[in-house]
């Protein structure tokens, strides 16, 4: 092969390349990829379990406000009732991590839309604060007598510890045992607000 002749080829091969390195370069925008069956599952799954969390959450925040309700209208019962309120915040807290909302599998992998804001931030940073906060009134009906109201606290500590032993049946197995110690622990709050103190 000639000098020539080996010019033209190294010219031609570098032309080439340079062509198909600026063809890829475009100002296009990639249209959006098409989720595939196993993503779109993966989506489903865990928007089922974000539903899950929020129940899960809320019933504890619920739990939360009524002890805060039964600790501003009978403020004797604070050493008995601050305890269990602060486990209660703390299964609130605990309850959230990992997030509520679910990101579509749809979506851009680049930017997360503001709205996929993981619930777990606030509900960490409203059950600290209503942790520290001192109780005050709130529209959750309390009985005037502290016994009275006191039953009624273990009543909602039962009620929130059957809907987390009713969600253990579709909860993935990590989450399982988190309600199921939660569950436990209502189950516990109950009996010292009713029978415990009798013992």
């Amino acid at each position: 092969m000639t000098t020539t002749g080996r010019r033209a080829l190294l010219t031609a091969g570098v032309s080439a390349a340079a062509a198909a390195a600026l063809s890829g370069c475009t100002s296009e925008e990639p249209a959006p990829r098409k989720p595939g069956a196993a993503e779109l599952e993966a989506e489903r799954v865990a928007r089922a379990e974000a539903a899950l969390r929020l129940r899960s959450v809320t019933a504890s925040r619920t739990l939360l406000e009524r002890y805060d309700a039964a600790l501003a209208a009978h403020p004797a019962l604070a050493p008995r009732l601050n305890p269990l309120r602060r486990s209660v915040a703390a299964h609130a807290v605990a309850l959230g991590e990992g997030g509520t909302t679910v990101r579509p599998a749809t979506a851009a992998p680049t930017a997360a839309p503001a709205s996929s804001v993981s619930v777990s931030a606030s509900a960490s940073a409203s059950a600290s604060a209503s942790a520290s906060a001192k109780p005050t009134a709130s529209p959750v009906p309390v009985a005037g007598d502290p016994r009275a109201a006191l039953r009624e606290l273990a009543a909602a500590e039962r009620t929130a510890s059957d809907a987390h032993t009713a969600a253990l049946l579709t909860a993935p197995p990590e989450y399982a045992r988190l309600l199921a110690s939660v569950a436990a622990a209502g189950a516990a709050h109950a009996y010292l607000l009713t029978e415990g103190a009798r013992a």
